[in-house]
């Protein structure tokens, strides 16, 4: 299936959210559930006709294009290295993990069970589902290299509750990594993307008004 740069930089700004959620939790024990509930359905979401399926709704990725906005526009004040170092992490991790298919299978199995508790709970962000994912993330994609040294306050990342969310949106930074490679994203397109990537996130942005 054909996909358009739009549906790129939307898949990209879902990495950027997933990251930026995790720099909350580990920063200040807090996150937007709305934000945090827009990237845990996305892992079930597996056969979308379009990205935008994928998201729900630009709307709910708001918070993942304005940081990229961020990132990659011109105030070079509003940059975070540890953002870049997060979202670099994961690329490199999915690129990892397309070569090892036993490990997909399980991380697939540990989805749809994931998926079958949010059924029954009546949320995907029940704490039984986000557990679930978590324990998903720590069995397959937490045993390849580089792993992601989260930086934060130890109080907050030691609380279980915590490091499950933060388990959880790496696997959900996964998702949206994956489906920005397979909408053409490539990690030296960024460099001589700029201003087109920087066009198309604040036209997705101006949907959101």
């Amino acid at each position: 299936m054909e996909h358009t740069y739009r549906e790129q930089v939307l898949a990209f700004a879902g990495v950027w959210q997933a990251a930026k959620l995790v720099q909350d939790i580990a920063r200040t024990g807090t996150l937007n559930n709305d934000d945090f509930e827009a990237c845990i359905k996305t892992l079930f979401v597996t056969d979308p006709d379009t990205t935008e399926e994928v998201y729900g709704s630009i709307q709910a990725m708001k918070l993942g294009l304005n940081t990229l906005l961020d990132q990659f526009g011109d105030a070079t004040n509003n940059r975070d290295l540890e953002l870049t170092k997060y979202v670099m992490s994961l690329m490199h991790l999915e690129r990892k993990l397309d070569r090892e298919q036993q490990v997909m299978r399980k991380i697939g199995s540990g989805i749809e069970l994931a998926k079958s508790q949010s059924e029954h709970f009546g949320s995907v962000t029940h704490e039984t589902v986000i557990a679930s994912l978590a324990e998903t993330y720590a069995n397959t994609i937490s045993t390849l290299t580089p792993k992601i040294i989260v930086q934060g306050e130890q109080g907050y990342l030691s609380n279980s509750n915590n490091a499950a969310k933060v388990r959880t949106l790496l696997l959900a930074g996964i998702r949206s990594t994956m489906l920005w490679y397979q909408c053409g994203g490539r990690r030296l397109g960024l460099l001589f993307s700029r201003k087109k990537l920087l066009n198309q996130t604040k036209q997705l942005l101006n949907e959101t008004i």
